[in-house]
């Protein structure tokens, strides 16, 4: 073969390298800020009990490795948070433990009724999502009274979800420490400090309460909403807009960054991983698993048939009008296959690998479960 053959060969090759790579990426453009890689925490299993005082000051919560500081809830790209804000997990059979700390220089709230609507007020919030359908999940909120809102989705308000206030996480052990004075312009604080010991039992589903495993992935988040605030007549108000009367809107600082200013998209929540061992220093060893990787592909075709809905008024009736391949690789170098099924007003879609020995399914709802 001729010099010249060579290296035409050689661009034929570097070109279709290039086409498939470009093809691959392609198909997320526009969608990008909805698949950055969660965070994750490892949580240990512990056998000494924990007293709930907010204080965090026992042996076994010093072991505990800190979460990454949070950030704006749409990501890096936005302003830095103000003030500091991490947490701790641990677990025992019977509890999950969260300790978190807010740095904070003027702590302040106002609502003391159990269920009153707490990000009203500065707070600290925990969504759960045990089986990571994206349905029947928790959240639990918090301000610096210690008052809390507790409530169940069966699934996202985008869905057509109601929250259920009925719902109250029996057996919810809380506390809070300030470290400074609540309240008081009149000086500087330093932060605020929350423990929760949440136990499964409260976060039952359907017949049994989730059991944690070695190694069990949940889908968790935390969120912490921050208002502007002012020192009027002595005492904290929300910061007014002049142009319309209304309070500045609140600032949201998130642990995994959701990619949009909404933290119902629980597709977008970190993980939870619950270890079985001991407290150790080692470094984290957490991998996520490939069948866990192939989601982002069913979650594509679910954002750009919302995305066709909300242009056409109907679903799409195929990936071609999705702007969709049928076959994908990959980055694993998986070749796997889409697809999608329309009923009405209804779609059923897959993604389907290894000879149909893995894969997810998604609806219309954003309720997705493996392929059996």
């Amino acid at each position: 073969m001729s010099d010249l053959k060579k290296k035409l060969l050689l661009i034929l090759l570097i070109s279709c390298f290039i086409s498939t790579q470009s093809t691959a990426q392609d198909i997320f453009k526009g969608y990008a800020h909805l698949f950055t890689p969660p965070l994750h925490y490892t949580a240990y299993q512990i056998k000494d009990s924990l007293h709930i005082d907010g204080k965090m000051d026992e042996s076994t919560w010093e072991k505990a490795p800190w979460s990454a500081n949070f950030t704006d809830i749409e990501g890096r790209a936005k302003p830095r948070a103000a003030h500091r804000t991490r947490f701790k997990m641990l677990w025992d059979t019977a509890c999950l433990y969260i300790a978190a700390e807010m740095e904070e220089p003027h702590i302040w709230a106002t609502l003391t009724r159990h269920d009153q609507i707490i990000y009203h007020d500065n707070d600290f919030e925990v969504f759960i999502d045990p089986d990571g359908d994206t349905h029947d999940y928790f959240e639990i909120e918090v301000n610096a009274f210690n008052t809390i809102f507790d409530l169940f989705l069966s699934r996202p308000y985008r869905n057509g979800g109601h929250l259920s206030t009925h719902w109250n996480a029996r057996g919810l052990k809380s506390a809070v420490h300030i470290n400074g004075t609540l309240n008081n312009p009149r000086d500087t604080d330093r932060k605020w400090t929350v423990e929760m010991a949440i136990p499964f039992a409260a976060l039952q589903k359907n017949t049994a309460p989730p059991d944690p495993k070695k190694n069990a992935l949940w889908r968790i988040n935390f969120s912490r909403v921050q208002w502007d605030t002012e020192i009027v007549d002595g005492k904290y108000k929300k910061k007014i807009n002049a142009a319309t009367g209304k309070p500045f809107p609140e600032h949201n600082w998130v642990w995994s960054p959701q990619g949009v200013i909404n933290m119902h998209y629980p597709e977008r929540w970190g993980y939870l991983r619950f270890a079985g061992q001991e407290l150790k220093k080692e470094k984290d060893d957490f991998v996520l698993s490939e069948q866990e990787k192939l989601k982002k592909y069913a979650w594509l075709i679910y954002y750009k048939q919302q995305q066709y809905f909300r242009s056409n008024g109907k679903y799409a009736a195929n990936l071609a009008e999705l702007e969709l391949p049928a076959k994908i690789t990959t980055v694993t170098g998986n070749e796997c296959t889409l697809q999608l099924t329309l009923a009405n007003m209804q779609f059923t879609a897959a993604i389907i690998c290894d000879s149909q020995k893995a894969g997810w399914q998604i609806d219309q709802h954003g309720k997705i479960t493996p392929l059996k």
